[in-house]
């Protein structure tokens, strides 16, 4: 009986997906927000009656979208591609948190909230949200843009800050006050797991590779390719760190591969079905009746997450070294919150530290958001063009002029660098 429950929800779930999104994408809309909506059509809290039975199940399932979105991202982005965004992402990245969690933290003092739900508040404002990014830059065919790029070296530096960022928060939350000792094991822990994965990977991985296509069945090359990335996914929540950043490194690793075009046609269907999966879920989340109840902390939080966001990440990227244009357009394509932002009210519940209105909350926050995120990527180059024409022209003239500073400084140094070899 259980398997046919669950085959009947699934079939709900593709069916009310597809007719859903062949509607919006009549309508020239995002696909990403028919999704959401089939998920709120058939979610519990639309009467008359919900018509899924098993949601844990669905939502298990949406965690393998995660996983293959992550993956495909690894597989576009690979490491050289990190390694030349690297200083700029880290620097728009760590901006970004630093500034976010300041605004959560006084928007929840401002509510009235207690101060470990300021801070959790603030923790959860300040990642943005990898997979629904990906997904919607893929449907807009934008991936291969350079502000792309940079927002995908971003995510990657927020991922990695949020597995520290848990850790701190898990310290406050049981002791109280910060341990600088424990942090530093923390990160240590985690800098010896990346360079483990990333130089046992590219050794054994891509021979790996080579040798299944060798044998010329598909078959068995995606299901070697699914199995590593599942596996090492796996490795990496076993050892504490995020499904999402083991997805990440063995997709990067995998990319080395002399056959990544031909892997990557084989496991789109594959990412596709489950991500669909994904968004749907997202959307049996939202309760209109808690947004009825919630609405001045959902409409603030959303609005300070949508311009602090665009603000905070586009004046990182543009210190970084970015254009006024890039920089923007970079903004405007990290702002929302979403999977980390569950982890961390999650984390704050189980520790019981913070108020159970939370989590719903930062839920009903991440689907406007996410709403949102695909109007203003979509829009972006039109906005950046009214910041232009409205921007005072002195400012325009020094952000050029910066922008021209940090690139002379930069070819500079490379070229210094390069006598100083040559010499030698």
């Amino acid at each position: 009986m259980h398997a046919i429950a669950f085959l009947q929800d699934l079939a709900v779930v593709m069916i009310v997906a597809a007719v859903v999104t062949i509607i919006f994408h009549r309508l020239k809309q995002p696909v990403v927000l028919g999704y959401i909506l089939a998920g709120v059509i058939i979610g519990p809290h639309t009467p008359p009656f919900p018509l899924i039975h098993d949601e844990e199940t669905i939502k298990t399932l949406s965690e393998l979208g995660v996983v293959l979105l992550m993956f495909s991202l690894g597989l576009e982005f690979n490491l050289r591609k990190l390694q030349q965004v690297g200083g700029t992402a880290f620097l728009a990245a760590f901006l970004e948190i630093l500034l976010m969690v300041w605004v959560g933290y006084e928007i929840g003092r401002l509510f009235g909230w207690s101060t470990m739900d300021s801070i959790f508040l603030g923790a959860m404002l300040s990642i943005s949200s990898t997979t629904i990014i990906v997904k919607v830059l893929a449907e807009l065919g934008k991936t291969k843009e350079r502000f792309a790029e940079l927002i995908f070296g971003i995510l990657i530096i927020e991922d990695i800050l949020a597995i520290v960022m848990i850790a701190l928060l898990s310290g406050i939350a049981m002791t109280g006050e910060l341990s600088v000792g424990e942090l530093g094991v923390t990160i240590g822990k985690l800098a010896i797991f990346l360079v483990a994965a990333l130089v046992a990977g590219l050794l054994a991985v891509p021979r790996l590779i080579g040798y299944v296509a060798g044998f010329k069945s598909n078959e068995m090359l995606l299901v070697t390719v699914l199995g590593l990335c599942f596996g090492f996914s796996l490795l990496a929540v076993k050892l504490g760190y995020s499904v999402a950043l083991g997805a990440f490194i063995i997709g990067a690793v995998i990319a080395e591969a002399r056959e990544i075009g031909r892997i990557e046609i084989l496991t789109e269907p594959v990412r596709d079905m489950f991500s669909a999966i994904f968004f749907v879920a997202i959307g049996l989340l939202i309760d209109p009746k808690l947004l009825a109840a919630h609405w001045v902390p959902v409409l603030v939080i959303t609005l300070a997450v949508i311009l602090g966001k665009i603000s905070t990440c586009a004046f990182g990227a543009f210190v970084g070294g970015q254009d006024s244009h890039t920089a923007l357009r970079v903004g405007m394509g990290l702002a929302q919150i979403g999977e980390f932002s569950f982890i961390i009210a999650a984390l704050g519940l189980s520790l019981g530290v913070t108020s159970a209105f939370l989590y719903p909350i930062v839920v009903t926050v991440s689907a406007a958001t996410t709403l949102t995120t695909p109007y203003l990527i979509k829009n972006s180059e039109r906005l950046v063009g009214w910041f232009d024409r409205l921007a005072p022209e002195r400012l325009v003239n020094y952000l050029t002029i910066y922008t021209r500073w940090i690139s002379q400084w930069r070819e500079g140094r490379h070229r210094s660098l390069a006598v100083r070899l040559i010499r030698k």
